[in-house]
């Protein structure tokens, strides 16, 4: 089943300089299913989960032959109804929770805000709801964590509670733009277990973007690897270290191996004709 259909998306910016084009001509598509985009900084990667929602503002430009979410076309919706699909039908948890959060409002009022934006329900059921949504994510004492403001709060606990507020909806996709970046190893993992045990739950699609292969490659199902706005190839996520495009293979290359240490890593060798079109 396919929730979302992506048809020759581009994004583009108008300049000084002239058009820059940040994503050009990628297509792909989601179901129920965890999508990695991994990709240099950049690559387009994290444009192209904006563009999705439509967060691209002036002079930037985003065209698409299609861009369809579960069978409507997006880009022929109003602003209005627009907004009605994002936190609802898809949301998406940005990099750092500290630039995401309000910090003069609580935890607990702006999950109950993100719930009753697109819920038509008392702030009593609001607050029971934001509570259940604070233990689903593994947050101890969420009776506490409800009071406090931002400031408050590890990088890792403000992560989850992103997590929280961007599910409480119930959304049919949720993308992750390197949700995990700013956490040590033992956070990231304790996250990625509960986004993932919430992504199977709810039988939703997860678009999990990422610089870090060797993390997608444990966690997603399928990757799409994008160079210079394209994407150059497309792999089961499992069999990424059997990638056969230049690209990725120096990517991979270039990453530290406990098992196979190196005294220096590969520098990666950039070919012009890569962002020339899709392999």
């Amino acid at each position: 089943m396919s929730l979302l259909d992506v048809e020759n998306l581009r994004v583009s910016f108008d300049t000084r300089q002239g058009v820059v084009e940040a994503v050009r001509g990628i297509s792909f598509t989601l179901g129920q299913e965890r999508l990695g985009i991994v990709g240099e900084s950049g690559s387009g990667k994290s444009m192209t989960g904006r563009a999705i929602l439509r967060l691209i503002r002036p002079p930037g430009r985003v065209e698409a032959d299609r861009m369809a979410l579960e069978g409507e076309e997006l880009q022929s919706l109003s602003e209005r109804q627009m907004r009605k699909v994002r936190g609802r039908r898809i949301s998406m948890v940005m990099q750092d929770p500290k630039f995401s959060l309000n910090p003069v409002m609580t935890v607990g009022e702006q999950i109950m805000e993100a719930y009753l934006l697109h819920a038509r329900d008392s702030r009593r059921a609001a607050r029971r709801k934001a509570l259940e949504m604070l233990e689903a994510v593994a947050i101890r004492d969420p009776e506490r964590v409800m009071k406090a403001y931002p400031h408050e709060v590890s990088g890792g606990m403000g992560q989850r509670i992103m997590i929280a507020m961007m599910l409480i909806p119930d959304p049919r996709i949720l993308i992750a733009d390197e949700p995990t970046s700013a956490l040590d190893v033992s956070v990231q993992r304790r996250v990625l277990s509960i986004m993932d045990t919430l992504v199977r739950e709810r039988g939703m699609g997860l678009i999990f973007i990422s610089h870090d292969l060797n993390l997608v490659s444990e966690f997603c199902d399928r990757v799409l690897i994008m160079y210079a706005g394209r994407i150059v190839e497309t792999c089961e996520a499992a069999r990424l270290h059997e990638a056969r495009h230049p690209y990725t293979r120096g990517l991979l290359n270039s990453l530290p191996r406990l098992d196979q240490p190196q005294d220096r890593l590969e520098v990666l060798a950039r070919d012009p004709a890569w962002a020339g079109g899709d392999a």
